[in-house]
């Protein structure tokens, strides 16, 4: 049994608002582990990492993202190498963080779950990437770094204003495919020159995106590397073709398609801004390190 509370942070907005009243049952079953349960208070991607940071500064004895991928990354900016427990309840439309650490896909019981390893004093070493962009700050991401075609797509969606929700993602998709073209890309991992011109490129510490989209499908949370994904260029037939098998994660037989693991990685094309965890993080060139054991996941 460990001291100090239980901060919350949680996202309304998250899974679409599917989720909305599920809170109070979460904060129940948090509260099984007999200690103080406290709420976070944030309006903003800003103001939700400030928060957290507050609450882990301050000696909480758990961090508990209630949400999706995007609210798990505002917390592990926090939690990333410091002693302090993470929780997850997936409440969110991809969750694949949870998804990949195995984190129960019932927000219910995946809170009894952080319960239970509070009581027992028991967590579960993850690993966690570290990206290092132009203004030397580090950002730390769970699930998987896009810097292709996929975040080029997502730039074109968050600069539009019409239309809502899923439907802009999918326009934008179809609005790029028209003008789709492949990128050079300086590539070193581990120190080993491998650029090349391609489409797509992902780095991965779990191995979905996107909702379950097995991107690097044999990506380990817990083996200290990360896998990294990518393609030669890819005419618009070639990646309808690829796009049924990425939810299977057979992609990765494809002769455009190659994998690989590292430790580090260094990354650089023009005009690209890379996404993790589905939230924008900057542009590139950026480094990537694989940091073994940096979060104390509570299941």
């Amino acid at each position: 049994m460990t001291s100090g509370d239980i901060a919350v942070l949680a996202n309304p907005r998250a899974g679409r608002g599917r989720h909305r009243d599920l809170l109070p049952g979460v904060v129940q079953r948090l509260g099984a582990a007999g200690l103080p349960v406290r709420l976070l208070e944030a309006h903003s991607s800003e103001d939700a990492e400030k928060a957290c940071h507050r609450a882990v500064a301050d000696g909480a004895a758990a961090l508990v993202a209630v949400g999706g991928d995007g609210t798990v990354h505002q917390a592990l900016q926090s939690a990333a190498t410091r002693p302090v427990g993470f929780g997850v309840v997936p409440a969110g439309t991809g969750n694949d963080f949870a998804a990949g650490t195995g984190v129960p896909a019932d927000p219910l019981a995946a809170a009894s779950a952080i319960a239970d390893a509070l009581l027992a004093g028991r967590h579960r070493p993850i690993d966690l990437a570290r990206a290092v962009g132009t203004d030397g700050e580090p950002r730390w991401f769970g699930a998987v770094l896009a810097a292709g075609f996929d975040a080029i797509v997502n730039e074109r969606a968050n600069r539009m204003r019409w239309p809502r929700g899923p439907r802009r993602y999918d326009l934008a998709i179809v609005l790029e495919m028209v003008t789709v073209r492949p990128r050079v890309y300086a590539l070193e991992l581990d120190g080993a020159d491998h650029g090349f011109e391609g489409t797509l490129v992902a780095i991965g510490n779990c191995p979905s995106y996107g909702g379950g989209l097995r991107i690097v499908p044999d990506a380990d949370p817990a083996d200290g590397l990360l896998d990294v994904l990518i393609a030669a260029p890819l005419s618009r037939w070639a990646m309808t073709r690829l796009k049924p098998r990425l939810r299977r994660g057979t992609h990765v037989t494809d002769p455009l398609v190659r994998t690989f693991r590292a430790k580090q990685v260094r990354l650089h094309a023009d005009d690209i801004i890379a996404y993790a965890d589905g939230e924008r993080i900057g542009p590139l060139p950026m480094e990537i390190t694989c940091v073994p054991g940096a979060l104390r996941l509570l299941v």
